[in-house]
């Protein structure tokens, strides 16, 4: 085993939250919600401009913590086909 299954496993978990809380902020600073009433309401405070403006910055850190994922469950577990 390339990592201890203990370790690789509570990793996964965390890259898998990381997933999460990835994914959200990728939704939720998507431009494709211009124009729904809620973010409209939301570009009227300056904190969700900023936010908004980090919009391609969050798709790299979904994908990297997508990627170690994957990887980490790879070598934890092996490719189960």
């Amino acid at each position: 085993m390339l990592i201890d299954p203990s370790v690789g496993v509570k990793l996964i978990y965390v890259l898998g939250i990381a997933n999460i809380i990835g994914v959200l902020l990728v939704f939720f600073s998507c431009r494709c919600l211009v124009g729904v009433r809620f973010v409209n309401k939301m570009f009227q405070h300056d904190w969700y401009k900023k936010f908004y403006d980090l919009h391609c910055y969050y798709w790299w850190f979904f994908f990297a913590s997508v990627v170690l994922h994957t990887i980490t469950a790879f070598l934890v577990f092996g490719i189960l086909l």
